[in-house]
């Protein structure tokens, strides 16, 4: 078992976990902290818990220690020189008539690296760009190609139900997403109806999909004939999320509806019966 808090770096970014060492850290508290890119701060998001070996990434990074005045002057520092730098870049990109869009700037907090975001269509060739900007800033450059829904994720936005878009609020990772899952909830697949800003299928496409793959497998089929407690009858429609089937009756020439439980009850019944 290995002591660990974890650190996000970027709001509704990554969970990263670091040995905590003798600092006291807890959870909201800002650190600074050695990864791969650099020395970098970030926020205590989990706060100190014990988790398995195989939960972790070997050798365990240290906390340097927690952020303090002089840090978050820094801090603020880094910020206006991103400002800056992405006002550099886009004339650069102007200049060398270049097919990409920046997207944001940022700096490692050591100001060992800049990175620079961008989206394009396709490959692009910016090694020019990046002798360019190197003479510039003096430090190392980094151009790295984002999709769309990182993109989304970065910008923020506000998405067709109103609310803040869940990759910029909360969701850590991107999940795949299928139009399967839009026609199992039986969604319109009008792409303007289930597509997000990013021009994806929508992330919470995915948030009810066990619920309803749960639900249809224990639902009869659309056409299906089954026994009811008021005879026998065929499946003309299904309200998944209640469970509940309709059911056009043969003899009657009715529709009723029945929840899962009275079908299962019927056909026990039935199966009761025929033992006897």
């Amino acid at each position: 078992m290995y002591d660990v808090v974890g650190v996000r770096f970027k709001k509704a970014g990554k969970i990263y976990y670091f040995d905590p060492m003798d600092l006291g850290v807890q959870k909201s508290d800002h650190v600074i902290v050695e990864t791969a890119r650099g020395i970098e701060h970030g926020e205590v998001v989990v706060g100190p818990k014990k988790v398995e070996e195989d939960d972790v990434v070997l050798p365990l990074k240290k906390i340097i220690r927690k952020v303090d005045q002089k840090d978050r002057l820094i801090i603020e520092e880094n910020r206006s020189a991103a400002e800056e730098a992405f006002d550099i870049c886009c004339e650069k990109i102007a200049e060398h008539k270049l097919e990409m869009k920046l997207v944001d700037v940022e700096y490692t907090f050591d100001r060992n690296k800049v990175i620079f975001y961008f989206t394009a269509d396709g490959r692009v060739d910016f090694r020019e760009l990046v002798k360019d900007l190197a003479s510039v800033f003096r430090t190392r450059i980094e151009l790295r190609q984002i999709g769309v829904r990182d993109e989304a994720k970065m910008l923020g936005g506000i998405g067709p139900c109103g609310r803040m878009l869940c990759c910029s609020t909360f969701l850590g990772d991107f999940e795949p997403v299928s139009i399967k899952m839009a026609k199992d909830q039986n969604l319109s697949l009008n792409p303007t109806k289930i597509s997000g800003l990013c021009g994806r299928l929508m992330c919470c496409l995915k948030y009810e999909n066990d619920e309803y793959e749960e639900a249809k497998a224990i639902l009869p089929d659309v056409g299906s004939k089954i026994k009811t407690p008021n005879g026998a009858g065929k499946v003309v429609g299904l309200n998944i999320l209640e469970r509940v089937l309709q059911v056009e009756l043969f003899e009657q020439e009715r529709v009723l509806e029945f929840t899962i439980e009275e079908i299962m009850n019927a056909e026990d019944a039935l199966s009761a019966q025929a033992t006897e």
